[in-house]
Protein backbone atom coordinates (compact mmCIF):
# COMPACT_ATOMS: atom_id res chain seq x y z
CA UNK A 1 0.00 0.00 0.00
CA UNK A 2 1.12 3.73 -0.91
CA UNK A 3 1.74 5.82 1.35
CA UNK A 4 2.06 10.13 1.62
CA UNK A 5 6.25 9.63 1.29
CA UNK A 6 6.24 6.14 -0.56
CA UNK A 7 6.16 5.85 -4.16
CA UNK A 8 5.94 1.94 -5.50
CA UNK A 9 7.88 1.04 -8.66
CA UNK A 10 5.72 0.23 -12.37
CA UNK A 11 7.16 -3.46 -11.37
CA UNK A 12 5.56 -3.73 -8.31
CA UNK A 13 2.19 -2.30 -9.78
CA UNK A 14 2.41 -5.05 -12.36
CA UNK A 15 1.86 -7.19 -10.30
CA UNK A 16 -0.77 -6.52 -7.88
CA UNK A 17 -4.70 -6.50 -8.42
CA UNK A 18 -4.43 -7.38 -12.36
CA UNK A 19 -7.63 -8.54 -13.22
CA UNK A 20 -9.52 -5.85 -12.33
CA UNK A 21 -6.98 -3.12 -13.64
CA UNK A 22 -7.41 -4.89 -16.97
CA UNK A 23 -11.41 -3.95 -16.36
CA UNK A 24 -11.30 -0.64 -15.76
CA UNK A 25 -9.02 -0.03 -19.08
CA UNK A 26 -11.60 -1.58 -21.02
CA UNK A 27 -14.27 0.48 -19.29
CA UNK A 28 -11.77 3.61 -19.35
CA UNK A 29 -11.52 3.34 -22.99
CA UNK A 30 -15.21 2.85 -23.61
CA UNK A 31 -15.93 6.14 -22.37
CA UNK A 32 -13.78 8.24 -25.04
CA UNK A 33 -16.98 8.07 -27.25
CA UNK A 34 -15.75 9.98 -30.51
CA UNK A 35 -12.53 11.73 -28.48
CA UNK A 36 -9.66 12.69 -31.28
CA UNK A 37 -7.24 13.77 -28.82
CA UNK A 38 -6.03 12.20 -25.10
CA UNK A 39 -3.96 13.11 -22.45
CA UNK A 40 -2.98 9.71 -21.12
CA UNK A 41 -1.19 9.35 -17.46
CA UNK A 42 2.11 7.58 -16.51
CA UNK A 43 1.18 4.29 -14.57
CA UNK A 44 0.58 0.22 -14.65
CA UNK A 45 -3.26 0.90 -15.26
CA UNK A 46 -3.02 3.75 -18.03
CA UNK A 47 -0.57 1.07 -19.45
CA UNK A 48 -3.05 -0.99 -19.56
CA UNK A 49 -5.42 1.72 -21.03
CA UNK A 50 -2.94 1.88 -23.92
CA UNK A 51 -2.86 -1.71 -24.26
CA UNK A 52 -6.71 -1.54 -25.05
CA UNK A 53 -5.47 1.33 -27.32
CA UNK A 54 -3.54 -0.71 -29.47
CA UNK A 55 -7.27 -1.90 -30.99
CA UNK A 56 -9.33 0.99 -30.86
CA UNK A 57 -10.78 1.68 -34.31
CA UNK A 58 -10.36 5.50 -33.78
CA UNK A 59 -7.29 7.16 -34.96
CA UNK A 60 -6.47 9.45 -31.62
CA UNK A 61 -3.41 11.94 -30.97
CA UNK A 62 -2.43 10.81 -27.77
CA UNK A 63 0.26 12.58 -25.31
CA UNK A 64 1.73 11.07 -22.51
CA UNK A 65 4.68 11.81 -20.29
CA UNK A 66 5.42 7.49 -20.07
CA UNK A 67 8.57 6.49 -22.18
CA UNK A 68 6.33 3.28 -22.13
CA UNK A 69 3.17 3.75 -22.98
CA UNK A 70 4.65 6.22 -25.76
CA UNK A 71 6.79 3.13 -27.09
CA UNK A 72 3.68 0.71 -26.75
CA UNK A 73 1.29 2.58 -28.95
CA UNK A 74 4.07 4.10 -31.24
CA UNK A 75 4.94 0.85 -32.08
CA UNK A 76 2.08 -0.73 -32.85
CA UNK A 77 -0.77 1.63 -33.44
CA UNK A 78 -2.47 3.92 -36.04
CA UNK A 79 -2.64 6.74 -33.35
CA UNK A 80 -0.53 9.70 -33.52
CA UNK A 81 1.80 9.56 -30.54
CA UNK A 82 3.42 12.62 -28.56
CA UNK A 83 5.56 12.19 -25.64
CA UNK A 84 6.31 15.19 -23.38
CA UNK A 85 10.03 16.05 -22.68
CA UNK A 86 11.13 16.26 -20.01
CA UNK A 87 13.47 15.22 -16.94
CA UNK A 88 13.08 11.04 -16.61
CA UNK A 89 12.01 9.94 -12.99
CA UNK A 90 13.60 6.19 -12.57
CA UNK A 91 10.76 4.96 -10.70
CA UNK A 92 8.42 5.30 -13.23
CA UNK A 93 9.97 6.31 -16.71
CA UNK A 94 8.02 9.27 -17.16
CA UNK A 95 9.34 12.94 -18.05
CA UNK A 96 8.45 15.91 -15.23
CA UNK A 97 9.73 19.18 -14.57
CA UNK A 98 9.18 22.47 -16.90
CA UNK A 99 9.91 20.95 -20.19
CA UNK A 100 6.99 18.77 -19.89
CA UNK A 101 4.42 21.52 -18.45
CA UNK A 102 5.85 24.01 -21.41
CA UNK A 103 4.07 21.13 -24.01
CA UNK A 104 0.87 21.00 -22.00
CA UNK A 105 0.57 24.99 -22.17
CA UNK A 106 0.18 23.84 -25.70
CA UNK A 107 -2.53 21.20 -26.18
CA UNK A 108 -5.99 21.14 -25.81
CA UNK A 109 -7.28 17.71 -25.09
CA UNK A 110 -10.93 16.16 -25.37
CA UNK A 111 -10.24 13.80 -22.55
CA UNK A 112 -7.61 13.16 -19.75
CA UNK A 113 -7.48 9.65 -18.65
CA UNK A 114 -5.43 10.29 -14.89
CA UNK A 115 -4.23 8.11 -12.20
CA UNK A 116 -3.03 9.39 -8.80
CA UNK A 117 -1.79 7.84 -5.38
CA UNK A 118 -4.94 9.14 -3.78
CA UNK A 119 -8.10 9.82 -3.96
CA UNK A 120 -10.36 11.39 -1.26
CA UNK A 121 -13.50 13.41 -0.80
CA UNK A 122 -11.64 16.08 1.23
CA UNK A 123 -8.10 15.51 -0.01
CA UNK A 124 -8.42 15.59 -3.54
CA UNK A 125 -6.71 13.57 -6.41
CA UNK A 126 -2.97 13.34 -4.45
CA UNK A 127 0.71 12.29 -5.21
CA UNK A 128 3.79 12.12 -3.86
CA UNK A 129 5.89 14.13 -5.96
CA UNK A 130 5.84 17.92 -6.91
CA UNK A 131 6.72 17.24 -10.23
CA UNK A 132 4.52 14.92 -11.06
CA UNK A 133 1.94 16.27 -9.03
CA UNK A 134 2.42 19.70 -11.56
CA UNK A 135 2.38 17.43 -14.93
CA UNK A 136 -0.63 15.70 -13.69
CA UNK A 137 -2.45 19.56 -12.63
CA UNK A 138 -1.32 20.78 -16.21
CA UNK A 139 -2.64 17.61 -18.18
CA UNK A 140 -6.32 18.44 -16.17
CA UNK A 141 -6.13 21.88 -17.17
CA UNK A 142 -6.19 20.96 -21.00
CA UNK A 143 -8.75 18.60 -21.12
CA UNK A 144 -12.15 19.12 -21.72
CA UNK A 145 -13.41 16.07 -20.15
CA UNK A 146 -11.16 14.27 -16.95
CA UNK A 147 -11.73 10.91 -16.06
CA UNK A 148 -9.82 9.06 -13.16
CA UNK A 149 -8.69 5.28 -13.59
CA UNK A 150 -7.95 3.35 -9.94
CA UNK A 151 -8.52 0.50 -7.87
CA UNK A 152 -9.97 0.29 -4.59
CA UNK A 153 -6.71 0.57 -2.26
CA UNK A 154 -6.44 4.38 -3.76
CA UNK A 155 -9.56 5.45 -2.27
CA UNK A 156 -9.69 7.52 0.91
CA UNK A 157 -5.76 8.47 0.45
CA UNK A 158 -4.54 11.91 0.37
CA UNK A 159 -0.67 11.82 -0.34
CA UNK A 160 1.35 14.72 -0.15
CA UNK A 161 0.55 16.85 -3.56
CA UNK A 162 -2.78 17.69 -4.75
CA UNK A 163 -3.28 18.47 -8.59
CA UNK A 164 -7.06 18.10 -9.07
CA UNK A 165 -10.51 17.39 -7.16
CA UNK A 166 -12.96 15.15 -7.00
CA UNK A 167 -15.73 18.05 -8.38
CA UNK A 168 -13.46 18.20 -11.90
CA UNK A 169 -13.96 14.50 -12.83
CA UNK A 170 -16.49 13.78 -15.53
CA UNK A 171 -15.87 9.93 -13.88
CA UNK A 172 -14.56 7.79 -12.10
CA UNK A 173 -13.46 4.06 -12.93
CA UNK A 174 -12.50 1.96 -10.15
CA UNK A 175 -13.71 -1.93 -9.44
CA UNK A 176 -16.69 -3.73 -7.09
CA UNK A 177 -14.43 -3.54 -4.44
CA UNK A 178 -14.97 0.05 -3.61
CA UNK A 179 -18.00 0.16 -0.97
CA UNK A 180 -21.31 1.22 -2.69
CA UNK A 181 -21.88 3.86 -0.47
CA UNK A 182 -18.20 5.43 -0.79
CA UNK A 183 -18.79 5.51 -4.50
CA UNK A 184 -22.62 7.08 -3.90
CA UNK A 185 -20.84 9.82 -1.53
CA UNK A 186 -17.92 10.48 -4.60
CA UNK A 187 -20.84 10.85 -7.13
CA UNK A 188 -22.84 13.60 -4.95
CA UNK A 189 -19.93 15.47 -6.30
CA UNK A 190 -20.62 15.25 -9.33
CA UNK A 191 -18.34 12.18 -11.49
CA UNK A 192 -20.17 9.47 -12.72
CA UNK A 193 -18.88 6.63 -10.80
CA UNK A 194 -18.31 3.04 -12.35
CA UNK A 195 -17.48 0.18 -10.37
CA UNK A 196 -16.12 -2.46 -13.02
Amino acid sequence: METTGFESTLDMRSGHSVPEKQRIAVAAVNLLDEAESLFLDEGYTPYLVAEKLLVHPQNLTIVTASLQIAGLLAAGSGHTVLLLGGLVRGTTLATVEHWAIGMLRDFNFNVAIVGANGISREGGLTTPDPRVAAVKAAALQASQRRIFVGIHTKFGVTSFCRFGDVEDLEAIVTETALPPREANMLSALGPKVIRT
